[in-house]
């Protein structure tokens, strides 16, 4: 992330005017290799390829806030790949992890991953070692801290709906699973901030908490989270949510959060109701639908729709409701900005 970016970031966390509406995004694999003009596998496998397009990015939009910035992944295969999932890369479009259990009954007999060896975790960390220097050459550095949340990675490990029914039917053996998979969090977290000292953010990305009532998330989400989002004390707690997140809103403060990127299909006023004036709030345009698909037009009203949606404009990063999507042009993005920057 740009060191002006970072900075900004830290005093809208602490209350303090910008003086300016800042624009962000959450970019990675689904956007930035089609963007760029080249393929998936091309984005993953190439750190010179990561480099120029995530540069080519940051310098064409300067005044963007792109978070998590330089973000070394390879889609939803980050984590699993550590617990041994089978990897399927396509060219055109986001890989996929394959499940490594049936069921919820051989979760214990899954070992917790070494973070320094296991599956793609010391790829991650090899890519940015290598061009660390460049990164910081052109003004940045790595802020972040990044995994898929527990509940995410359990969703690949054995399937969505085999999980969901689990929670239903074997909490005990759940509780079991999410404690296995958050103690590996801990440890890949720490280890990046280890790898890393100019980290003092952490970014989770976990949609399946959007999917369960409140007394499951109580159960199964809030423990977890809170664990996760202290265990390296990081100044910035991201958390991106981008199904259901009314049940997530309320519960922010109690997670440990103090950003959230949520559905579009939530107001901006709705978020800030339930989670309260101190969370900074990341959208909330459609991401698809208006950001990918629209025109300048559609895009200048629903940025307008948004802005109309709350009276305090402060701890608000304007962005969409989501991930920046695939086929997301220039001239979109450029009248996103010019939409906020009127207003």
């Amino acid at each position: 992330m740009r060191n002006s970016s970072w900075d900004d970031l830290v005093k809208m966390i602490d209350g303090k005017d910008l003086n300016y509406l800042p624009v962000g995004f959450i970019i990675d694999s689904p956007w930035i290799p089609g963007w760029y003009g080249i393929s998936n596998v091309d984005y993953y496998s190439s750190d010179e390829l990561w480099l120029k397009s995530n540069v080519k990015v940051a310098e064409l939009y300067p005044e963007v806030w792109f978070m998590p910035g330089f973000w070394s992944e390879y889609g939803m295969c980050t984590e699993p790949s550590a617990f041994g999932s089978r990897m399927i890369f396509l060219e055109k479009s986001l890989p996929h992890a394959e499940r490594v259990i049936t069921g919820i009954e051989q979760a214990d007999s899954l070992p917790v991953p070494n973070v320094k060896t296991d599956g793609l975790l010391p790829f991650v960390i090899s890519r940015l070692r290598n061009n660390e220097d460049s990164i910081r050459r052109n003004d940045h550095q790595i802020r972040f801290a990044v995994a898929r949340g527990p509940l995410n990675i359990a969703s690949f490990l054995m399937g969505t709906t085999e999980f969901m029914m689990a929670l239903a039917l074997e909490p005990d053996a759940s509780h079991r699973l999410i404690r296995k998979i958050t103690d590996f969090l801990c440890d890949w977290l720490a280890w990046q901030k280890e790898c890393f000292p100019s980290i003092d953010g952490v970014l989770i990305l976990d949609d399946i908490i959007g999917f369960i009532g409140e007394a499951e998330f109580k159960e199964f989400v809030l423990p977890y989270f809170e664990r996760i989002f202290s265990c390296t004390d990081p100044k910035v707690r991201f958390l991106h949510n981008d199904a259901d997140g009314l049940i997530t809103a309320k519960h922010l403060k109690e997670m440990g959060v103090n950003m959230f990127n949520f559905s579009f299909h939530h107001s901006l006023g709705e978020i800030r109701e339930l989670a309260g004036p101190e969370i900074v709030l990341v959208g909330n345009i459609p991401p698809r639908d208006v950001l990918a698909a629209g025109t300048p037009g559609m895009v200048d009203e629903a940025v307008s729709k948004t802005f109309g949606e709350v009276r305090d404009y402060k701890r608000i990063i304007w962005s969409t409701g989501g991930g920046m999507p695939p086929e997301v042009t220039n001239e979109n993005i450029k009248a996103f900005i010019k939409a906020v920057k009127i207003h």
